[in-house]
């Protein structure tokens, strides 16, 4: 049986002379230097043994029919770390600058490429606006906010961005950076194999924990929430969890929850990506239903295994074809709302 194939989380890997190419005045004056490279300088390249580069939208082309993929929806690389910067200002015109050279590079030049828009968490409500122009002028099919970084995004001063979400149609995905930056302990990993291990899992554990008791999902029930590159192995543990800390405690600090968090995910718009070979996956589709997981490629980084994914997951012998169908392309069209063809 032969699949559609979309990739629900691809990367552009830009570079900081595309973006400073879109920043209004007075900010394109700037000395030009890279203002989002991560901070903990880790190689996660290996000196360029690793990965791929897909900057632009002829790569990203090709990359799609190397694979056989008909759709990607792309994120950015050096924007995952947009949520470090302290300046607000600064922040929301990189943030600006990016989507722009994301629509004018890339998704303008083919049907094929959707984008994300890159939200400036530094300033909610300016965050809110820039989502409405991503979505009504550039065509973005979703927002992204970082999981990484210092902030809980169950907070009530990111409700702008729930509340334009909601209002445009489209999801709030919340997506890891593989950095130890503000979500570990005070002593930090010292090699990036240790950080990377537990990166992408720590960051969605704490933002779903936020998300979940600070009641996004009841307030906001018509919003869906991704929480994507963590693969989807944790889900049961995890959601159980909350699950029992809900039924103890949650009529006291979580009172606006009117339902257990298994409950939310599995009735409500939450979604999650998958990897092509975790052995948990058969669990996971069983415990959330099986059109809230998808596939995600995560090309073209240093740890992706794009396109051996796809025939990874077209071939497993413990999940069905209708599973198949829903995770390579059906999820990721509802997820946001795909044209056909």
């Amino acid at each position: 049986m032969s699949f559609e194939i979309i990739d629900g989380d691809g990367h552009v890997t830009e570079t900081w002379e595309q973006i400073a190419k879109h920043l209004d005045a007075p900010y394109k004056n700037r000395p030009l230097q890279s203002p989002l490279f991560p901070q903990d300088a880790w190689d996660r390249r290996l000196i360029g043994t690793k990965g791929n580069w897909a900057g632009d939208a002829k790569s990203w082309v090709e990359a799609l029919d190397q694979g056989g993929m008909s759709m990607a929806v792309l994120f950015p690389t050096l924007g995952l770390f947009n949520a470090f910067l302290r300046d607000a200002e600064w922040a929301v015109a990189l943030c600006r600058a990016y989507n722009t050279m994301l629509y004018k590079e890339l998704t303008s030049q083919s049907p094929r490429l959707k984008g994300v828009a890159l939200l400036p968490l530094q300033d909610p409500e300016a965050a809110a606006d820039e989502l409405k122009r991503a979505v009504r002028e550039l065509g973005m099919v979703g927002a992204m906010l970082a999981a990484d970084g210092y902030y809980l995004l169950g907070h009530r001063r990111f409700d702008a961005i729930y509340v334009a979400a909601q209002e445009l149609g489209v999801p709030v995905t919340i997506h890891a950076g593989g950095t130890d930056m503000g979500s570990t302990g005070h002593e930090p990993f010292p090699k990036f194999i240790q950080a990377h291990a537990c990166s992408h899992a720590f960051a969605q554990l704490r933002q779903i924990t936020s998300v979940m008791f600070e009641a996004v999902p009841e307030r906001f029930p018509d919003l869906k929430i991704a929480f994507l590159e963590a693969g989807s192995g944790w889900i049961p543990y995890f959601v159980q969890r909350l699950d029992e800390e809900w039924e103890k405690r949650g009529h006291v600090e979580a009172k606006l929850l009117t339902k257990s968090p298994t409950r939310y995910v599995r009735e409500g718009h939450i979604y999650f990506s998958c990897e092509a070979d975790e052995p948990l996956l058969p669990q996971a589709l069983a415990y959330v239903g099986p059109d809230k997981i998808m596939y995600a490629s995560d090309f073209p980084h240093w740890d992706h295994s794009y396109p051996k994914s796809v025939k990874e997951l077209a071939e497993r012998a413990d999940i069905t074809d209708a599973q198949k169908a829903s995770i390579l392309s059906g999820t990721a069209r509802r997820l946001y709302t795909l044209p056909l063809g």
